[in-house]
């Protein structure tokens, strides 16, 4: 930090976004590990007496209520993110996370505990998604309110690297795990991957606990000007934007959870290819991805967010049926393509800006809440239910994947129009955003 005119100085800069992502790594692989795994083993042991499709259907309803969680979490930690700071709510809920997800390893299986074994998973599913739910929010706005306008875009994308990054050590994790027998992998090995997350947290934890609180926070809390309940000032002040920013987030949380989740077990399940190649191909694409996010951050900064966003969700929809065709012709390398090109290619166009994107949609008194609300409450129909709409399409087309790829296009569309009325305030001073929010809340109050 600068003594002198209190700007934070480059290094300090990197080492916020790095921390900002390294914990966003941890929690992502402890939330998408519950998302491989669901379609793989959770079916088997917590919900062996269904038929094998609602035994799918009741594990990914299982992975689907952590997202219902996640805006319960985002409203909860935005609120105190917004009263309090940003550091401790960061802290708070990298714990939970960490602790809910080694429990799930120890967890007893149906055939152990009854009932109880799918109620207890449940639960520590449920404390999952409100761990994330204060995550992203955090994780975000820590790197954005520190970074210079001129390059929001390139170091909000640094939180967002922990998304692919996370999956793909998930991924990984799972796929070499794989290569015991298929006994020994439903008796400890999916165990292991989930028992693994105490070493990472306590990594995550050393690293965030050295960062500072934002200057943007911390002007705040100086003026005492922090909203009472942010979560009523955010709906006065920010409602259409609040409302488009869920819509912009549509096609993000369906096109990551069609080919980085549900992917996993249509390949497997429905076209009967080795679950190795499709946790390699998902992984393939999340390494991809790690190196295209910050690249397409900072193309944000240059062009755009609404321009670079909207170029993106236009190319997902212009790849939804060719990749599913490509996934059906059950060779290897097609395979990997039709996962690697729209997700870990395209799908960064639209996650990489995301996070300034929508920083810069709320001023600060509400912007922990406003960005955590928008993109954890979208996630309950954007991400959470897409699995089970997946599976339940794929069913009544009678295993054909053409309605999967017909929802991808029509969610697109309702993208598009989400982001062209936006707006667009890349480059925008923070400060000048806050006059605007001022400006707004003064009206509500009239």
């Amino acid at each position: 930090m600068d003594r002198t005119t209190g700007v934070p100085d480059i290094k300090e800069i990197r080492r916020v976004a790095f921390a900002s992502a390294i914990g966003c790594v941890i929690e992502w692989y402890d939330f998408f590990l519950y998302g491989v795994v669901a379609g793989l083993v959770f079916n088997k042991l917590f919900f062996p007496n269904q038929d094998p499709f609602v035994g799918i259907l009741l594990a990914y309803a299982t992975f689907a209520v952590g997202f219902v969680a996640r805006p319960v979490g985002g409203i909860l930690f935005g609120h105190f993110g917004d009263r309090l700071g940003r550091k401790g709510m960061l802290v708070l809920t990298l714990l939970i996370m960490g602790i809910a997800t080694f429990l799930i390893g120890l967890l007893p299986t149906y055939e152990t505990a009854g009932i109880w074994a799918p109620i207890l998973l449940l639960v520590l599913r449920v404390l999952q998604g409100l761990g994330i739910g204060g995550e992203w929010g955090g994780a975000v706005l820590m790197a954005i309110e520190y970074a210079p306008k001129e390059r929001r875009g390139f170091y909000g994308s640094w939180p967002q690297i922990g998304v692919p990054a996370g999956l793909f050590l998930a991924t990984i994790v799972v796929a070499l795990l794989s290569m015991v027998s298929d006994q020994a992998f439903l008796q400890w090995g999916w165990r292991v991957a989930f028992l693994l997350s105490a070493l990472l947290v306590a990594v995550g934890l050393y690293v965030r606990l050295k960062i500072l609180e934002t200057p943007m926070f911390e002007q705040l809390k100086q003026t005492q000007e922090q909203a009472k309940v942010p979560f009523f000032e955010l709906w006065r002040t920010h409602t259409l934007k609040t409302i488009l920013g869920m819509g912009c987030r549509y096609i993000e949380g369906v096109t990551f959870n069609i080919f980085g989740v549900y992917s996993i077990a249509y390949l497997t399940t429905a076209l009967k290819l080795p679950r190795t190649t499709a946790l390699v191909a998902v992984s393939l694409a999340s390494f991809v991805m790690v190196f295209l996010i910050p690249v397409f951050g900072k193309m944000s900064d240059s062009y755009g967010r609404r321009k670079t966003y909207a170029l993106g969700v236009f190319g997902i929809a212009l790849l939804a049926y060719p990749s599913f065709w490509l996934m059906n012709t059950r060779e290897v390398p097609l395979v990997v393509l039709a996962i690697v090109v729209p997700f870990g290619i395209v799908y960064p166009m639209v996650y990489g800006p995301i996070a300034a994107m929508f920083s810069e949609s709320f001023s600060t008194r509400v912007r922990y809440t406003g960005v955590s609300f928008v993109y954890q409450f979208s996630g309950i129909f954007a991400s959470g239910l897409t699995p089970l709409i997946a599976a339940t399409l794929l069913h009544f087309d009678d295993n054909q994947p053409w309605l999967i790829a017909g929802y991808i296009v029509v969610v697109s569309i309702i993208s598009l129009i989400s982001v062209a009325l936006l707006g667009d305030r890349t480059g925008q001073d923070l400060a000048d955003i806050d006059r605007l929010g001022a400006g707004a809340t003064a009206a509500a109050v009239r």
